[in-house]
């Protein structure tokens, strides 16, 4: 059955740059390297222009119909919400491009294309070594960081340790979101914005700096907010690790 090719690409592209990207996108699986299990990505040189490239998951059989005629692909999400971002004033890495791969009926294959961006560390190494320099001030940055977001009218869903890159710029730290298609745009109420941080980890006193910092951003109590995320951040490890359990329960018995 023969394939359709959706191809968006963001203003003021060559035409030279928008057919090598096409070409490299078709070749994808041909070129090396990548990192990912579910969704893959690929850091490729085009044009002089280095680019992630994030090939999706090719959808189940569901799905395969749900994306065709109903839902947004996560390609698409990514890049229309990386727009907006940047309109807000957020952080991400600029978005390039987006293509998306379908037959008559069924959705296959996407693909999200941005800049690769260079940065210092993610969210992750705070949770790992805290010898890092200047690691109180980095964390009480990203705390600010976050509750701009929230004022912003912004829920990123996946407000996770490996999904905010952190680049050191003078004597400022900047935060580029990635992993971006699930999002909310709308007003957050207060026990929504502090569940936001249950994800990011395990840490009691993580939480107590990021509890700290946000109550001086917010104006709301210290111990109030200090509760309630590490209540959510228990709530999140439990729900985590039972999920985890039953998989391996699951593929245990196969």
């Amino acid at each position: 059955m023969k394939e359709n090719e959706v191809k968006v690409f963001n203003n003021n592209l060559e035409s030279d740059f928008k057919n090598s990207l096409t070409k490299v996108v078709r070749d994808f699986d041909s070129y090396e390297g990548g990192v990912g299990d579910r969704n893959i990505i690929k850091v490729i040189n085009i044009c002089g222009l280095e680019l992630n490239i994030k090939a999706f998951k090719t959808p189940n059989a569901l799905n395969k119909i749900v994306y065709n005629f109903f839902r947004k692909s996560k390609a698409q999400r990514s890049y229309e919400y990386a727009k907006k971002l940047l309109e807000l004033g957020v952080g991400t890495p600029k978005p390039i491009a987006y293509f998306e791969y379908s037959t008559l009926f069924f959705f296959k294959k996407s693909y999200y294309v941005s800049e690769h961006l260079n940065c210092d560390l993610t969210y992750r190494e705070l949770t790992k070594d805290f010898n890092i320099p200047e690691y109180d001030i980095i964390l009480r940055a990203f705390t600010r960081f976050t509750f701009k977001l929230h004022q912003k009218n912004i829920h990123f869903l996946d407000h996770s340790p490996g999904n905010t890159l952190i680049k050191k710029i003078g004597n400022d730290y900047f935060f580029y979101l990635v992993d971006l298609n699930r999002m909310n745009f709308a007003p957050l109420d207060f026990e929504t914005r502090i569940k936001n941080f249950s994800r990011l980890t395990i840490h009691k006193s993580m939480i107590e700096v990021m509890s700290d910092e946000y109550a001086k951003c917010s104006g709301e109590d210290y111990i109030k907010i200090f509760n309630l995320m590490w209540k959510e951040t228990e709530a999140f490890q439990e729900k985590f690790h039972r999920k985890k359990r039953l998989k391996k329960k699951i593929l245990g018995k196969k």
